[in-house]
């Protein structure tokens, strides 16, 4: 049960209305109400659309201490178990991603082997570029 209490859930019913919403076990909570669509839940209180996970993780765990957004450990976004839930800054939490950007950030070398270091990177318009390559391709071209 909870061990914050929210102004938002003051109301038994509206207690009762949200902690109905998901279905706990012994892996995810998976919530069972109102989904965005990149599968966040979403609770709905008066006119409001407040995200589920938050609530679970503020009602639970306490405040989500500023700056920080909450990373879905298990990878499941439907998921609002708040063991499953770690307060991270968002570059981490893009870092932690399975999306083209977070794959490439991960990267270490550029596609032909040479490292992304300090003395053969530069970043054009946030993107890295490999001095070596560049140097091979202009010395190419001459």
């Amino acid at each position: 049960m909870p061990k914050v209490q929210d102004p938002i859930l003051e109301s038994p019913k509206v207690a009762e209305r949200f902690w109905a919403k998901f279905r706990k076990t012994e892996g995810c909570w998976e919530w069972r109400g109102s989904k965005a669509r990149d599968g966040y839940g979403i609770f709905w209180h008066k006119g409001r659309q407040l995200s589920a996970h938050r609530l679970v993780y503020t009602l639970t765990s306490g405040p989500i201490p500023p700056g920080l957004t909450l990373d879905h450990l298990c990878r499941n976004t439907g998921c609002v178990n708040p063991s499953h839930l770690e307060p991270v800054s968002m570059r981490e939490n893009t870092l932690r991603g399975t999306t083209g950007p977070a794959q490439n950030a991960r990267k270490t070398q550029c596609q032909y082997g040479h490292s992304f270091d300090l003395f053969n990177t530069y970043y054009w318009h946030q993107h890295r570029i490999c001095r070596m390559c560049r140097r091979l391709r202009r010395q190419a071209k001459e």
